[in-house]
């Protein structure tokens, strides 16, 4: 399996990550110039060569060009929808698209909470700036192109102490940035200074399926993001790429219980509510039980974050008086969707890949809606799109 490592013992700032990203490639210069032919406005990228505690890396700069758009780049307050329309012009797949919009979307949502105000009011300040736009489309070009199987991550340092940002002095990490890192293992060190930034955190959050340990790996390519600030120890992020044998794995939670005296119409009810509760997956058994009772397993999983609230959903929808909890782990495949404009209409695609694998399917209500328009079946309707999708 191909693994990216990605090393934030010394924090993890966008130009930090796109340049670690950067070193992974065999011809660095040729990824740039397929960076400035995106079409970010006034934007162009520069590698420059850097150095911390006496390791050489690279420092992947970004030049706003024009006085007006310097002034943008400094102050800019940006809402969601103009940076939508700055990524919707782009040069860039649209796996590419999509991965930074969701990025920014995780910003905006991180931004509502700490403000508390509607996604639709929140203003960017320096997450708006062009340089940040410009971390992000790169980052999510740089995936791409180096194509990993899985992501991998290590705690991330985060920093102390305070901040000074559009806001005012702000404590480290940053409200919006801390939001983000959420069931992320993260700690502060000794070092005074925002070594994590909300790009950075989003980015993160988006493309890591794990944070911990080195896993066994057979390393190809090593590269050193360089961030501008000085510190005691070196300031930057270490990418690691290589091959592992390990596959990508998440810890779920199977909550069940054995139901005896509920219809089939209450167990139906049950399992969507445990749905709507968060769980990713509910399914029955049917199970012989005590004095010869026929019965129904319900088993929900979840993951940890909301594991509290399918379990609540499960009393209050069920007839249990227990619930069974057993922690386990899944494989998982890295999987994206797409959101395709068509003659009928928008229509998403989920993909998966991984462990040498890659597949695709139409998203299901999407597929029904064209069905039903048409007055087709699904199979024809699916033909239907695929013409579209190739058009």
């Amino acid at each position: 399996m191909k693994t990216l490592y990605l090393d934030c013992g010394m924090g993890a700032a966008g130009d930090m990550l796109c340049a670690a990203l950067l070193e992974l490639l065999p011809d660095p210069d040729a990824a740039v110039q397929k960076l400035n032919g995106v079409g970010i406005p006034h934007v162009v990228f520069e590698r420059m060569p850097s150095e911390k505690c006496g390791i050489s890396g690279t420092h992947l700069a970004v030049r706003v060009h024009g006085a007006e758009e310097h002034e943008h780049h400094h102050h800019a307050h940006s809402d969601l929808g103009s940076i939508e329309a700055i990524l919707s012009g782009l040069r860039v797949s649209e796996r590419v698209r999509a991965d930074a919009l969701a990025v920014y979307r995780s910003i905006a949502e991180a931004e509502s909470h700490v403000h508390g105000r509607p996604v639709e009011q929140v203003h960017f300040h320096e997450v708006g700036a062009l340089d940040a736009i410009a971390d992000v489309t790169a980052f999510c070009l740089l995936m791409e192109k180096l194509a990993p199987d899985e992501v991998l991550a290590s705690p991330v340092h985060v920093g102390s102490g305070t901040v000074r940002c559009a806001h005012g002095v702000l404590p480290v990490p940053a409200p919006a940035t801390a939001y983000l890192l959420r069931d992320v293992p993260i700690y502060g060190g000794e070092i005074q200074g925002e070594l994590c930034t909300p790009t950075g955190a989003a980015l993160l959050k988006r493309f890591v399926r794990r944070f911990g340990a080195m896993p066994v790996l057979r390393v190809r390519a090593i590269g050193y993001g360089m961030g501008t600030k000085d510190f005691p120890t070196a300031n930057c992020v270490r990418a690691l790429l290589g091959e592992s044998d390990a596959r990508a794995t998440e810890t779920v939670f199977a909550l069940s219980a054995n139901i005896d005296d509920m219809t089939a119409e209450q167990i139906g009810f049950c399992t969507e509510r445990l749905f709507e509760a968060g769980a990713i997956e509910v399914y029955t058994v049917p199970v012989g039980m005590k004095k010869n009772r026929p019965g129904t397993l319900i088993c929900a999983l979840a993951k940890e974050d909301a594991k509290d609230a399918v379990l609540r959903a499960f009393f209050r929808h069920s007839t249990t008086l227990g619930v069974r909890e057993a922690e386990t782990k899944r494989y998982v495949l890295d999987r994206t969707v797409e959101a395709h404009e068509t003659a009928l209409g928008t229509v998403r695609v989920k993909r998966a890949e991984g462990c040498g694998v890659k597949r695709s399917k139409i998203e299901y209500e999407d597929l029904a809606r064209i069905a039903k328009a048409h007055g087709v079946s699904l199979s024809e309707a699916a033909v239907l799109v695929e013409k579209e999708l190739r058009q």
